[in-house]
């Protein structure tokens, strides 16, 4: 183990560990960083950073994206570029109304998340210990957690970024694992072939792309701390290894998805290379880095051709780790990444709802809308007692729901226990729930004088129905209410753990007769029926492309880029709503390859 003098000599200042070594210490400092934080945390876009780390922001964006403000999301996590207006009564806020699409949509480089780095340790280097969950702050959600307009850099931030590139060198330079880190067999601490050999070849795999000659040597430098005659340091070849590993584990070039371009006939639009386009197609499919097929792809040039994208698309979707995304996806858009139960039950309902995405998108490939009406699911004997369904041969299997109400995801366990508050089901977040997850609706935030951390004000009678009345008693309160509770009431015969009710819980008195109203769209009973209703709308399959478009670009669409939904829901309606063939469609676009400059502040 090092010592802390020794650490002390390698960094100098309490930058970012061994970066500030690379980089001089030096290099613009990110916005909303203090100075005593260091700059690698929230550098933002970054170029090709020749002196390894905080040498600033390159070609894509000189403003931090940390710092970037821009693209209004809702804060009751609707994805919707014009949040704050009372919700419509139907049609997603995003339609492009006869608007050109732009030619390229606008990006800055950001930070990979918490999911992100785990996945990419886990594939480069084996570790599936989780650091960056361990040792982060969580991402925030809105819904989904790599949106970087609201990424943000801190000193807690960039020490917590240090003490995780730490633990996964520790750990990847252990005997048993070293070998997915050194291609080579070290004659000594001093064998500087098998040293260079392993910067150029780790630091490609983490970067993304090749190293530039001084990327390289400024990392060499590095192996001087394995041979130094200093008897707090073991003269071993793996201690220079994991000072590089540290090192690029907290550079921005490997925290940052660093996309500069090269601009075309339009200055305005710029052309990725290769390796960003390797990049965005990993990121978007696997939630993780390119591997090496796809790292190879790049160097012959393959990917700037829509053919070369497909191939390696193609490959990339027959692989379990898009499944595993798509599933991550779901969990978050309809918010069931993190819901209330036991373990147990837990798992029953991940089985459910991942069986389902699975068979539609995968397994047996249909219309995506079936993922909103299918008759079947997916269940095994604790999910059956729990539905009050028949109990499916063998332990678990698929299950016809009958005339019981149920069809479609929105019947599942997961969706039903999502969009909860006061340890049971609100009319009011499964309202908001359809409008801004499902619509793409935007609904405003409460009156400043408005608790909503209170349940509605008890009234004469204990029933839910009269207390949420009062929401819809005032007019300031109406608009928004009267196009949201309604909704939820027509799913209140589900409780929060998807069971069948007749009443209030704890209150027999106070029957519910599950009788819903989707604004603009009728009326319905339960989640079946909802998710017809949905269908029906042709504004569902509108939404869900809205939605996979902000998870894709990371941050919520605005306005003016609506015409760019429109232009993929066509394309959706046009291949019956195939998934795979949207997702192909996306990446084997002219759009896909290109990216255009945020605007300046």
């Amino acid at each position: 183990m090092r010592a802390a003098s020794t650490r002390r000599r390698c960094t100098g200042l309490p930058l970012v560990g061994l970066v500030c070594v690379l980089a001089g210490c030096t290099g613009k400092v990110a916005e909303n960083v203090p100075a005593s934080g260091g700059a690698a945390a929230e550098q933002g876009s970054g170029g090709s950073s020749a002196s390894g780390a905080a040498t600033g922001a390159g070609g894509s964006s000189a403003k931090s994206s940390g710092g970037s403000t821009t693209g209004g999301s809702t804060s009751n996590g609707g994805s919707s570029g014009n949040a704050g207006g009372g919700s419509s009564a139907g049609g997603s806020s995003q339609g492009g109304g006869g608007a050109v699409a732009p030619a390229a949509l606008q990006s800055v480089g950001r930070r990979l998340t918490n999911g992100e780095l785990d996945n990419v340790v886990r594939d480069l280097f084996g570790d599936s210990t989780g650091p960056a969950s361990k040792y982060l702050a969580e991402d925030q959600y809105d819904p989904f957690d790599n949106d970087y307009t609201l990424q943000r850099a801190s000193e807690a931030l960039i020490d917590s970024l240090e003490a995780f590139a730490e633990d996964v060198a520790v750990r990847a330079v252990l005997p048993a694992n070293r070998a997915k880190v050194v291609p080579c067999t070290p004659s000594g601490a001093g064998d500087s072939a098998c040293f260079e050999q392993t910067v150029t070849n780790v630091g490609k795999k983490l970067f993304r792309r090749p190293l530039s000659d001084d990327e390289v040597t400024a990392y060499l430098a590095l192996q001087a701390f394995a041979t130094e005659d200093n008897p707090d340091v073991p003269h071993d070849f793996y201690t220079g290894v994991s000072l590089v590993l540290e090192a690029m584990l907290q550079d921005p070039e490997f925290l940052y998805r660093v996309e500069i371009g090269t601009p075309g006939k339009d200055p305005s639009v710029l052309a990725l290379n290769d390796y960003e386009i390797a990049s965005r197609l990993s990121f978007l499919l696997w939630g993780s880095t390119p591997d090496d097929a796809l790292l190879a792809a790049a160097d012959g040039g393959k990917l700037v051709e829509p053919d070369g994208r497909r191939s390696q698309a193609e490959r990339l979707l027959a692989d379990d780790r898009a499944r595993d995304a798509l599933h991550r996806f779901h969990a978050m858009w309809l918010g069931y990444r993190a819901i209330p139960g036991s373990a147990e039950l837990l798992a029953s309902f991940g089985m459910e709802t991942t069986h389902l995405i699975d068979r539609v998108v995968f397994d047996e490939p249909a219309s995506y809308l079936t993922l909103f009406t299918s008759p079947d699911t997916y269940i095994d004997t604790k999910l059956a007692d729990q539905y009050g369904l028949p109990a499916p041969a063998g332990g678990e299997g698929w299950v016809k729901y009958g005339s019981d109400g149920r069809a479609g995801i929105l019947s599942h366990g997961s969706v039903l226990a999502a969009f909860s508050k006061f340890s049971d089901t609100s009319p009011t977040q499964r309202g908001i729930f359809v409008q801004t997850r499902l619509l793409c609706n935007p609904v405003g935030s409460p009156p400043a004088n408005v608790n909503v951390d209170q349940p509605p004000a008890a009234t004469d009678s204990a029933c839910k129905t009269d207390r949420y009345a009062a929401h819809r008693s005032s007019s300031s309160c109406a608009s928004c209410h009267d196009n949201l509770d309604p909704i939820g009431f027509g799913l209140e015969q589900y409780d929060i753990g998807g069971k069948f009710r007749t009443h209030d819980d704890g209150h027999p008195e106070c029957p519910l007769d599950g009788s819903g109203t989707l604004p603009g769209y009728g009326s319905f009973n339960g989640p079946g029926e909802l998710g017809q209703k949905l269908v029906d709308s042709g504004v569902l399959e509108h939404c869900f492309v809205q939605q996979l478009l902000d998870y894709a670009i990371g941050r919520p669409l605005r306005t003016d880029e609506g015409a760019v939904v429109d232009e993929l829901a066509a394309s959706f309606e046009a291949e019956n709503y195939d998934a795979q063939t949207l997702l192909l469609d996306f990446v084997t676009s002219e759009r896909f390859a290109l990216r255009s400059e945020e605007p300046a502040p």
